[in-house]
């Protein structure tokens, strides 16, 4: 074979090699990415800073790395980094709510006490009848 053969050749494949990598990259991933934005809005509304702050930081971080991927074209990484901050971010809100939860629950605990240590003292009290 001739070098310019050889040389085409290699062109040739390099350039199919390519063609195949830019064409295992799905579309634009504008519905993961939307989702995620606004599962990770609720999520920081919730409060969810304040009872699981390691996953709403995670889903941050991977929505950002979404959108960078997406900057750089590489829309398969994007939609994995939307699923995995659309995942964050409902952790997070579950969390929150489940904190909040607790938290009324301890408050409704501490209300029903003081009723109760109300009430004995009522009870005790030979002037209040």
């Amino acid at each position: 074979m001739s070098p310019r053969i050889i040389t085409f050749s290699a062109l040739a494949l390099v350039t199919a090699a390519l063609g195949a990598g830019c064409a295992t990259q799905g579309p634009i991933p504008t519905q993961q990415l939307t989702m995620a934005r606004t599962l990770v809005e609720q999520a920081d509304k919730a409060d969810a800073q304040r009872y699981a702050p390691a996953d709403l930081q995670r889903a941050h971080d991977e929505l950002s790395s979404a959108e960078k991927a997406v900057n750089d074209q590489k829309y398969d990484d994007a939609r994995r980094y939307a699923e995995n901050a659309q995942v964050d971010a409902d952790l997070a809100s579950a969390r929150a709510s489940s904190g909040e939860a607790q938290r009324a629950a301890r408050e409704v605990d501490r209300t029903i006490d003081t009723l109760k240590q109300e009430s004995e003292r009522h009870a005790n009290d030979p002037g209040a009848h």
